[in-house]
């Protein structure tokens, strides 16, 4: 049994964790002498963000040209519990990512409001939730340092402040550099970056916020204009770290009821309980509460964004393009955030067609934010979903989570223009189940889908949040029949049974959609069907020796050239009957037998380059070819009416089989069920070839 951590560790684990100068305040002096040895400091919001991403790791995937970053990808900070799947994602992200780096650099997007479009569930939320934890972490980390002031022994000098004011912090956690004159301000910024290794510049123009700039204002009429008295004896820098549990540095904004707006949520209001002490109009009886304020230094995310009234989203013009917010009956005051909103496609189609709200389309960058394409992917997402939840003991067969994802990748693609190329074809294209020999042009059906789309594929369709549901309900079904397995068939029994029954799904796509299910359903028996052959005729030595016989033969096909008869010992052609009889098992026509021929010596010779030896098992293409042809090879000894019949299932003939399906992943139970379903397929078929 383990031990529970004292009292006296767990308080030490969390002092650890506290940023070491946390609670220690220095001098301006001190500030001037930390950003002159490492500039990074004085970073604006943007450039902090963008350095973040890169902070935590990068990976480029050459295949997608997309960089992903391993906050999404890995999210090394909860052990890959919100890791995001699917090449779209990532190019989301990317996108993102890409408008944050330009921001950075000055080139425009920093004056812009990021706008995450998608559909519901597609996981723009969680991807913004993700961001601001990463943030929270990043500041409080040396690389992601930074921060501000605050004032102090106010009440020796100001004589009506208030005592509980004597010391203030600096109400919009302005970088202390702000407390300098403009002109000075530029000299020690020239030269941070002088000694600057980054892609963008330090720059500086923002006023002191209303409050502070009062009291410079009155701290300086007492020490004669003398500002180093000022930062001397009146100012102290402390360490900024992002909260957004404590709304310091981000913070997340939600649409409220349309009559109970109120544009102080987003730019702060009048502080009643100081109202009496300073008197109206005074910028020390100003709370700074409102959620631009919050934000500042860091991220403001607007969740729904567009669902506010156009009147309430005026306030955004300024804060985007500006950079500054409006209070009302106060002057304006300068912010520095990443902004970022959220919306869905209803909100969007209506916003856009506003003409009254081309101000705010032209100050929004758009990043379309789809769902997964790719079905292996999605099945990962389910997969992350059962990881992170308490499941019971419950044994999920094979291509239960693939052909779920299947089904869902369908309901989000266009039906493919070109006559070549089926709904399920392009859906394997997506999945990368391609090759050199098959007819189908990838990149052409992602640029024809989403030309034939509203705004792009995978905007559209069944979220993985649905599939999830049904998931979780067929799981929690067969714990209730005292199954503990989870097959394909009955998660196919759950998705036909609610699709009427989800609110998100409109009517008229009803047909659609059990259409596509009974085409994953058709996908799964076929592949079904494969691993039952597999359990009934799979011989790894056999698959080896026709293989390398094969090669032998495709290779002297290639260079012209005869092979060694393994049994006479004499030099014989290329046997193009036992290698058509390979490639059929495939149906690859005779005009692209030499394509295929040719790809496979092509890997060949690449493992051999890389000192691996020749293993068919290894290419799945030329394995699936050698199982189907070793099946026509034996198929005349299996015991077909032992398949087909409805008897006891324990005899030693189907438990062997039961054990070669285990062997493939399957439980026991679930193989028999495999077995019941395919099996019989396949002795039909059989019996009816036979007849």
């Amino acid at each position: 049994m383990k031990e529970m951590e004292t009292l006296e560790k767990l308080s030490e684990h969390y002092k650890e964790s506290v940023p070491a100068d946390l609670r220690e305040a220095n001098s301006f002096e001190w500030y001037l002498e930390e950003v002159a040895d490492d500039p990074h400091v004085a970073r604006n919001a943007h450039q902090r963000v963008a350095d973040m991403f890169d902070h935590y790791g990068t990976r480029y995937d050459e295949d997608a040209g997309v960089v992903e970053y391993l906050m999404a990808s890995e999210d090394p900070l909860h052990d890959g519990e919100n890791t995001f799947y699917g090449r779209e994602v990532h190019e989301s992200i990317h996108e993102f990512v890409n408008k944050v780096k330009s921001g950075a650099r000055g080139l425009g997007p920093e004056k812009r409001i990021k706008l995450l479009l998608g559909p519901v569930g597609s996981g723009k939320s969680h991807f913004d939730w993700l961001v601001r934890r990463y943030f929270e972490d990043y500041t409080a980390s040396e690389a992601g340092r930074m921060y501000t002031f605050r004032w102090t022994n106010l009440c020796e000098v100001i004589e009506d402040q208030d005592p509980s004011d004597d010391t203030v912090q600096s109400a919009m956690n302005q970088d202390p550099l702000v407390l300098l004159p403009q002109p000075q301000r530029d000299r020690v910024i020239e030269r941070l970056n002088e000694d600057l290794d980054a892609p963008y510049t330090i720059r500086n123009e923002q006023s002191l916020d209303p409050a502070s700039s009062f009291y410079m204002d009155e701290l300086l009429a007492h020490y004669e204009d003398d500002l180093q008295a000022v930062l001397d004896n009146h100012v102290e820098i402390v360490r900024l770290v992002a909260d957004e549990n404590q709304r310091r540095c981000v913070e997340t904004f939600e649409p409220k009821d349309k009559k109970n707006q109120d544009e102080t949520e987003l730019t702060g209001d009048v502080n009643y309980s100081k109202l009496a002490v300073y008197g109206e109009n005074d910028p020390r009886a100003f709370d700074y509460a409102g959620a631009f304020c919050n934000a500042n230094r860091g991220i403001f995310s607007g969740e729904e964004l567009l669902k506010l009234q156009r009147e309430f989203l005026y306030d955004f013009l300024h804060a985007s393009q500006e950079q500054t917010i409006k209070p009302r009956n106060n002057p304006r005051i300068d912010i520095d955030q990443v902004i970022v909103g959220r919306t869905n496609m209803p909100e969007y189609r209506e916003k856009k067609g506003d003409e009254k709200m081309e101000a705010f389309n032209d100050r929004t960058k758009r990043i379309d934010y789809p769902y997964v394409l790719e079905y292996d992917e999605e099945a990962e997402i389910y997969r992350k979903m059962l990881r992170n939840a308490d499941v019971p003991n419950m044994h999920i067969e094979p291509h239960t989570m693939e052909m779920a994802g299947l089904f869902g990748v369908l309901t989000r693609i266009e039906e493919p223009a070109e006559g070549n190329v089926s709904l399920v074809q392009k859906a394997l294209a997506y999945n990368g189940e391609i090759d050199e020999t098959d007819d189908i042009d990838e990149r052409k059906l992602r640029e024809s889908g989403d030309a034939l789309s509203d705004i792009a594929e995978g905007m559209d369709g069944v979220s993985a949040r649905f599939i999830g549901d049904e998931i979780a309900e067929a799981i929690m079904d067969s714990t209730h029949r005292g199954r503990d397995y989870l097959s394909p068939l009955s998660m196919f029994t759950h998705l036909e049974e609610n699709l009427e029954n989800h609110g998100s799904i409109p009517e008229e796509n009803l047909d659609a959609y059990h259409r596509y299910l009974e085409l994953v359903r058709e996908e799964y028996r076929e592949r079904a069907i494969e691993d039952v052959r597999h359990a009934l005729a799979y011989d790894v030595d056999e698959i080896r020796r026709q293989g390398e016989k094969y090669m032998d033969h495709v290779m002297a096909y290639i260079d012209d050239t005869t092979v060694e008869d393994s049994l006479t010992g004499r030099e014989q052609e290329p046997d193009e009957t036992f290698l058509r009889s390979v490639e059929e098992k495939l149906e690859i026509p005779g005009d692209r037998k030499d394509d295929f021929r040719q790809e496979v010596a092509n890997w060949v010779s690449r493992r051999a380059r890389e000192g691996s030896s020749f293993d068919p098992q290894e290419n799945d293409r030329l394995r699936r070819a050698l199982e189907r042809k070793l099946w026509e090879d034996k198929k005349h000894n299996i015991n077909f009416s032992a398949l087909v019949s409805a008897g006891e299932l324990d005899d030693d003939e189907r438990s062997a089989w039961v054990d070669a399906l285990i062997e493939q992943g399957y439980s026991r139970e679930g193989a028999r069920e495999v077995l019941e379903f395919a099996g019989a397929e396949v002795a039909k078929s059989e019996l009816e070839e036979s007849q």
